[in-house]
């Protein structure tokens, strides 16, 4: 399996440089027509959530949007399906950022039963705790 880059992702949906989202483009019609899966790492997933909030100025909704059309298409795999589920399940319902959602959800599925925060807003989660 092949692994996905955060600036591959990017440009597919912002297409912002032409001939980078055209090739991102073509590689996914490619793995469509080979029937093949190209892999999103989680940590990547933050990445873009990063980038597309912090560099295009991307609102919540559109992100969650992105994610979501992302999950359906069938070449795409994303590490931790339940925790991306777990974003964009509980992205629109929290005032929470994204990333620290993502957070939440990844140390939950890896046995975790909390998380200690000193991020006030993040510590609204049930998931974290504040410390201090």
């Amino acid at each position: 399996m092949i692994a996905l880059d955060t600036n591959v992702i990017v440009r597919f949906l912002v297409r912002d440089h032409e001939v980078q989202a055209e090739a991102a483009r073509k590689r996914l019609k490619q793995a469509e027509v080979r029937r093949e899966r190209l892999k999103i790492p989680l940590l990547v997933v933050l990445e873009v959530i990063w980038v597309l909030e912090s560099a295009y100025d991307k609102s919540r909704s559109e992100i969650l949007d992105a994610l979501r059309q992302m999950k359906q298409m069938t070449v795409l795999e994303f590490e931790s399906g339940e925790v991306i589920e777990g974003l964009l399940t509980d992205g629109p319902n929290h005032k929470a950022d994204l990333s620290d959602i993502l957070i939440a959800h990844t140390a939950e599925a890896s046995g975790c039963e909390r998380c200690i925060t000193f991020d006030k807003q993040a510590a609204k989660l049930p998931f974290f705790m504040l410390l201090g």
